[in-house]
Order: structure tokens, then C-alpha cells, then sequence
């Protein structure tokens, strides 16, 4: 995923976190700002310590840039934090997929319907 879709920036976590809208499922929380300036999406990942050592963590943010990456045209130009929670940490790549398409229909970050 290119630089120009990351949120690096703690500023622009903060501004997700305080003026976005949050959905949850067990696995992850993501939290939905929305900007028009954006010529697509942005995302922003958190994975706390608590879930395991780098490694895990690290396998865990791949997936998640892997799901958005899989799904770019369909998602709306929005600003999106992803933050994992521990069951995340016994889950396959595909399984992090599917819970991401969960919770993304949930928070309406589709642009169109997948099936």
C-alpha cells in the first residue's frame, strides 16, 4: 500500500479518534471520519502490545493493509483507523479478511455491495 493511503500522523489519529464514528465486531474496532478532500482512502493501524511480541503484531498489520488493498476500489474515500483486539492474534490471513468485511459493511466503508 502507497504512502498517500497511510495516516501516519498523530494528529490525524486523534482527529479520527475524536470526531469519527466507531463500529466494532470482536476482532476489530475501526473508527469512520469522513473527508472530501481525500482523493481516496487513508488508514491508519493500531496494534497494541498487550496482543503479542512484533512478530504477531506485525502479521496482523499485513493482513489488514492486504484486506484494504484487495478491496481499494470499492472502499470510500474516507479516513479509517483499524485497531485490533486479542482475538485477532489466533486468526488466519483469510479469517482477518473476512472479520475486515464484516466490520466494514458495518461502518458502510463500501461504495458498492460485496458479496
Amino acid at each position: 500500500m502507497e504512502k498517500a493511503y497511510r495516516i501516519k500522523k498523530n494528529d490525524d489519529f486523534q482527529k479520527v479518534y475524536k470526531q469519527g464514528k466507531s463500529v466494532a465486531n470482536k476482532q476489530f474496532i475501526i473508527y469512520r471520519l469522513k473527508n472530501q478532500e481525500n482523493e481516496h482512502f487513508r488508514l491508519g493501524i493500531s496494534v497494541s502490545k498487550k496482543i503479542g511480541n512484533a512478530v504477531t503484531r506485525n502479521r496482523i498489520k499485513r493482513a489488514i493493509r492486504e484486506s484494504f488493498t484487495r478491496h481499494k476500489q470499492d472502499i470510500i474515500k474516507d479516513d479509517f483507523i483499524v485497531i485490533a483486539r486479542n482475538p485477532s492474534k489466533d486468526m488466519t490471513v483469510d479469517e482477518i479478511h473476512k472479520s475486515l468485511e464484516h466490520v466494514m459493511k458495518i461502518a458502510k466503508g463500501f461504495n458498492k455491495r460485496i458479496s
